[in-house]
This record gives C-alpha cells, sequence and structure tokens, in this order.
C-alpha cells in the first residue's frame, strides 16, 4: 500500500520559516520524481517545486530564493525549506510522487501564513 504522509505546516507571522515533511512507504522511492503543490482556496493545485530522481530541482517562480527542495532517498523522504514566508503562501500543501504512468499524492498539510 502507497502512502505519501506530510507533515509540519502550521500557523507562522509573514517573514518566518516552516520545513514540511513527506514520508513515502510503498514504493521504491529513489526512482520517482517528487514535488510539492499547494491549493488556496477558490484556486486550482498548482506545482510549487519539483525534484527529479537525480537531484534537479525546479520552482515556481513566485517562491523562487525563497523555497528549497530536497530529498533522502535512505530515509524515503522528501523536504520543503520555506523561507520569507508571505500570506499569499497560505495553502494546503501536498506531496507527489510521480513515475512514468504511476502518480500519488498525499493528503495534505495547512500552512498558514498571518500578515
Amino acid at each position: 500500500q502507497v502512502q505519501l504522509v506530510e507533515s509540519g505546516g502550521g500557523l507562522v507571522q509573514a517573514g518566518e520559516s516552516l520545513r514540511l515533511s513527506c514520508a513515502a512507504s510503498g514504493i521504491t522511492f529513489s526512482i520517482y520524481t517528487m514535488a510539492w503543490y499547494r491549493q488556496s482556496p477558490g484556486s486550482g493545485r498548482e506545482l510549487v517545486a519539483g525534484i527529479s530522481t537525480g537531484g534537479s530541482t525546479n520552482y515556481a517562480d513566485s517562491v523562487k530564493g525563497r523555497f528549497t527542495i530536497s530529498r533522502d532517498n535512505a530515509d524515503n523522504t522528501v523536504n520543503l525549506h520555506m523561507n520569507s514566508l508571505k500570506p499569499e503562501d497560505t495553502a494546503v500543501y501536498y506531496c507527489k510522487a510521480n513515475w512514468v504512468h504511476e502518480e500519488y499524492w498525499g493528503q495534505g498539510t495547512q500552512v498558514t501564513v498571518s500578515s
């Protein structure tokens, strides 16, 4: 059974930092491209950051320079370090694993940034 479990969300003030983690089980983690998405009320789900099996990363323009994605294949985890948070970063953050035609999502973790 595949599981992606996000943690680390919460309520912070603008300018503060958070680290989100996603723990994967039931998959051969190292062969999956991993990504973080977010969805705020009334909006669609958008890509925040992705990391390939080889460690290449990509980011949404809105988070470049503030967020860092990393992966640990030994622990089957992918992290999202979020610095200088802004109120517009408020959303539910989801972890996604992708390999060829297989795709799995976590249940999401809420991040709320107050001004």
